[in-house]
């Protein structure tokens, strides 16, 4: 069984990433999973995914999404 983690970040807060690709780069919280302990932060962290073309009237595309970053890789900015 997961427990929850507890953390100190709140939705709409600016954090500032301290470690990894998007070292020093600074968002706003859109989404928090207390199970796994991670956060969506807005225009960090983006992955491409692409989505097939299953008929003729749908075409395929690329989406950019954000993916979640861990809690411990973040702090909260102080300015």
């Amino acid at each position: 069984m997961l427990k929850k983690q507890k953390t100190n970040f709140k939705v709409g807060e600016t954090v500032t990433v301290i470690s990894g690709f998007y070292k020093n780069q600074i968002g706003e919280i859109k989404r928090i999973d207390k199970k796994t302990g991670k956060i969506v932060i807005k225009g960090i962290n983006l992955k491409t995914k692409y989505t097939r073309a299953t008929d003729k009237n749908n075409i395929g595309e690329m989406k950019q999404i954000e993916c979640p970053i861990h809690y411990s890789n973040v702090k909260l900015n102080t300015n």
